[in-house]
């Protein structure tokens, strides 16, 4: 449901050469947001929202707001066993069911692929500033075809149980 973004600065970092260390130091501040998504296995269909922190307040609006873009439907969010997730002031939305996963198992939350997927992009880019990495994944997001995020997304075992309980 959520990726952490960053600008990845360098706290510290030790140097060595023939035996001989260096310590540098840097007082770097460190500024991030995260990324909050979700998607349709079968048709790629997505929402995604950039929050400042990854809190109970911020997934309740990111609830929210998914409820509201698909009042009509039952929706089943799977998530990890995120505090978040589980907070007991969490009002989730009547259209909206939590389906937990088991724990330290995030190869099982297909949205775990469309973060990797947009990570490639971003793995070898510095940016000046948080601006900066937010425009470009606003970019790669606008770039993430419903074929594209269908293909991540699909996992046989979740096709198989929608289609088992006759969903689509």
């Amino acid at each position: 449901m959520k990726v952490d973004l960053d600008l990845k600065p360098l706290k510290g970092a030790r140097l060595r050469y023939l035996g001989l260390s260096l310590l540098v130091s840097c007082s770097c501040l460190f500024k991030a947001f995260w990324l909050y998504g979700a998607v349709e296995p079968l048709t790629g269909e997505s929402l995604f929202w950039q929050f400042s922190d990854v809190d109970t307040e911020c997934y309740q609006q990111f609830l929210n707001e998914f409820a509201a873009c698909y009042p009509k439907s039952l929706n089943v969010l799977q998530v990890d066993n995120g505090l978040f997730h589980k907070a007991k002031r969490l009002q989730i939305p009547e259209n909206i069911v939590l389906l937990f996963q088991p724990a330290h198992s995030p190869e099982l939350n297909p949205i775990e692929r469309v973060w990797e997927h947009l990570k490639q992009d971003l793995k070898w880019e510095l940016f000046d500033n948080l601006e900066h990495l937010r425009t470009k994944v606003a970019q790669l997001l606008a770039e993430l075809t419903p074929k594209i995020a269908a293909s991540l997304t699909g996992y046989d075992f979740i096709l198989d149980a929608l289609s088992v309980a006759n969903i689509f």
